[in-house]
């Protein structure tokens, strides 16, 4: 896709949604989700980004999020999808907010969970500023499994299965992806950078709009809600009571079910 190789997935049949994945993981962290879509008469596309999962990881690469944007047009004109449905999580909503700047009729329906939709509420956590740093090289070498699984944690609420986490491990550290932690990073630069269009795209959005949060995030968490629902209080919130960044694997029954009904129309 635009000279690079990215995984992308389809299941099902039916009408069109695109998931998109959060940072540092990949399109697995929808792996519980998407039966549930597939069953409510959805076709499924999944993709790890530029620089995540099992897509290329060119090393030194400006990442950016408009550049993720025009992959996923790509990805539709190869695939032959126009008008579409999109669900994303953290990184992935904000390509979510470009790609309806871009194209606000191209897409149908849209649900954002734990994204920093707002630039000025997103907070990193300790160690995402330190990627973010001057010295970011030096901690993204040093990371292993052990220091992944304990700096998830942090921003989980529910439990997770071990298993799930090594998952998540996995798909980050193929090809060594850790190390590329520092560069993904500059998306914070990006969200601050293109704040007033990005908020725009979202508070002017017309389709049906799903929040699902969770509330327990430390980065994106209950402290946003009053704002989504002052800006956009039309749309639809399904907020798992003790659930924190990650709504799709610490609840994934009611993330699913909620995704399912909404994109269903």
């Amino acid at each position: 896709m635009n000279g690079y190789r990215l995984f992308v997935r389809q299941d099902g049949a039916g009408r069109p949604v695109t998931l998109l994945h959060g940072f540092p993981t990949s399109s697995h962290d929808w792996a519980l989700t998407v039966p549930a879509l597939v069953a409510a008469g959805c076709r499924v596309t999944t993709l790890d980004m530029l620089g995540f999962g099992q897509s290329d990881k060119p090393r030194r690469h400006r990442y950016s999020l408009h550049e993720q944007a025009d992959l996923v047009e790509a990805l539709w004109k190869s695939l032959g999808i126009g008008k579409n449905m999109l669900v994303a999580h953290d990184y992935g909503a904000s390509v979510a907010q470009e790609l309806p700047a871009r194209d606000p009729d191209r897409i149908t329906r849209t649900a954002l969970l734990n994204g920093g939709l707002h630039a000025d509420l997103h907070r990193p956590v300790l160690l995402q500023r330190l990627l973010h740093s001057r010295i970011g090289p030096l901690p993204a070498r040093l990371t292993d499994e052990k220091r992944f699984v304990a700096g998830l944690r942090g921003v989980l609420s529910r439990p997770v299965p071990d298993e799930v986490l090594h998952d998540m491990w996995t798909s980050v550290a193929h090809e060594d992806g850790q190390r590329l932690t520092p560069r993904l990073l500059r998306y914070i630069d990006d969200r601050r950078t293109h704040s007033d269009r990005w908020v725009t795209s979202l508070e002017q959005y017309e389709g049906p709009l799903l929040f699902v949060w969770g509330p327990d995030d430390p980065v994106n968490g209950a402290h946003v809600l009053p704002r989504l629902h002052e800006r956009r209080p039309h749309a639809t919130f399904t907020v798992p009571p003790g659930t924190g960044h990650y709504p799709q694997i610490e609840a994934p029954k009611e993330t699913a079910e909620a995704l399912a009904a909404f994109l269903a129309g």
